[in-house]
């Protein structure tokens, strides 16, 4: 059975090592391609239909008030299908202590019983959140490996972390 790495990153303005940076590629994108050398994935990226702002702080704000309306936002696209995958590694970045909800979309949008998920987020301090739970609770029939938190500011170097949690 074939992998398959679905990721949601932003680029734009972010908070890397304790400044607002501008980056042309987001941090978990960064990551998904690290992971799929690694692993010869095939790769999907969620992106919503409405992207949130540029600007790091307006960002936020639009993050957190769909996260506490539990917003489920139209994503552009969809992978066909994800029967003919057993592995799914799922990337995000940590928003408000879990998942863009652009990614709540994604896991309630396909039926995930029978396959591993396997999630990996970037973050700058505050690791995996609730992410984790959130997964195994909308997608009951899967089994949820261990998340890997890679802080966004160290992506680029993440490799062997990626090697490490890969081995289990």
């Amino acid at each position: 059975m074939a992998e398959l790495i679905a990721f949601y990153s932003r680029g734009d303005e972010n908070y890397v090592n304790g400044i607002i940076k501008t980056l042309s590629k987001g941090n978990t994108e960064i990551a998904a391609s690290i992971l799929q050398k690694l692993t010869g994935a095939d790769v999907f990226r969620i992106e919503p239909t409405q992207p949130y702002s540029k600007d790091y702080n307006e960002c936020i704000a639009q993050a957190q008030e769909d996260q506490r309306r539990g917003a489920r936002p139209e994503l552009k696209h969809w992978p066909e299908s994800i029967d003919g995958y057993d592995t799914v590694y799922l990337g995000y970045p940590n928003y408000w202590g879990t998942m863009p909800m652009a990614v709540f979309t994604f896991l309630t949008h396909f039926d995930f019983s029978g396959k591993t998920i396997k999630p990996f987020c970037t973050h700058e301090g505050s690791g995996l959140g609730s992410s984790v739970e959130d997964i195994r609770k909308l997608c009951p029939g899967a089994k949820v490996d261990k998340g890997l938190a890679i802080r966004g500011g160290n992506v680029v170097q993440s490799k062997k972390e990626f090697e490490t949690w890969m081995k289990g």
